[in-house]
């Protein structure tokens, strides 16, 4: 399939982001090959999914994610600020998570960290493991110490950087990082700058493309870019036309 689909936060345009709703509604359409997703930890030492290093705005709750349990998280309703529909939707742990898309889907996972959890890349990567999913997984962050972290821990899983930028050394940098994948804002790249990532050997994934118009134009550039969207519909739509 052209220009793998990947559902950012799980389906976010239509259930709230990083909630199992989201990844259950990504997994209901059958074109969607990767989720991205975010992980932190948890107080008590536990990887669990969501975006913001703070639970306001996305939960009924307050605080720093790193000052509440697992437990206290999974018990705050992360849902309800997008519609009553989803009330009681918890901020889900990153094991709940590979049970439901171990054998499924693939995950993009994002380590949330600036440095501020140490661990987070050890006990994700033991999830990985247990669940035999080192091949279905690709580790990114904006941190480049964390992707060396996981990299030291792990010779097997993808890892991969995120910036919204570009600069001429990007495929230099990711060699020195070990790391083949690059996940970029899609207004920075061109064809010539993916042609040259691919000649590096380093696969692509344009975020976040949310209209029928910008989804095409990226997949005209070059039909292996991945293409993260928070509506896979409008993927779909897009990409059913080429």
């Amino acid at each position: 399939m052209r220009n793998p689909c990947v559902a950012h936060r799980g389906w976010s345009g239509a259930a709230p982001e990083n909630t199992l709703a989201a990844i259950k509604l990504a997994m209901s359409m059958p074109e969607v090959q990767w989720i991205e997703i975010d992980v932190q930890l948890s107080r008590d030492g536990v990887p669990v999914v969501i975006h913001d290093y703070t639970v306001d705005r996305t939960t009924n709750g307050r605080g720093a994610v790193a000052n509440l349990t697992a437990a206290e998280l999974g018990a705050l309703d992360a849902g309800s600020w997008m519609s009553p529909a989803f009330r009681g939707e918890p901020v889900p742990r990153f094991e709940q998570v590979l049970e439901l898309t171990v054998g499924r889907c693939r995950l993009n996972v994002e380590l949330k960290t600036d440095g501020r959890y140490p661990g987070l890349e050890e006990r994700v990567l033991g999830l990985i493991h247990d669940y035999k999913l080192e091949h279905d997984t690709v580790i990114t962050s904006f941190h480049t110490e964390t992707l060396r972290n996981v990299r030291k821990l792990s010779k097997v899983v993808r890892t991969g950087l995120i910036l919204d930028a570009w600069r001429n050394s990007l495929p230099a940098e990711l060699a020195e990082l070990g790391a083949d994948f690059l996940s970029i804002g899609y207004s920075r790249i061109n064809p010539e700058r993916l042609r040259r990532l691919a000649g590096a050997g380093i696969e692509t994934m344009a975020w976040t493309a949310n209209d029928v118009k910008t989804i095409r134009k990226l997949a005209a550039m070059d039909e292996k870019l991945m293409i993260c969207t928070n509506y896979p519909d409008r993927w779909r739509e897009a990409i059913g036309s080429l």
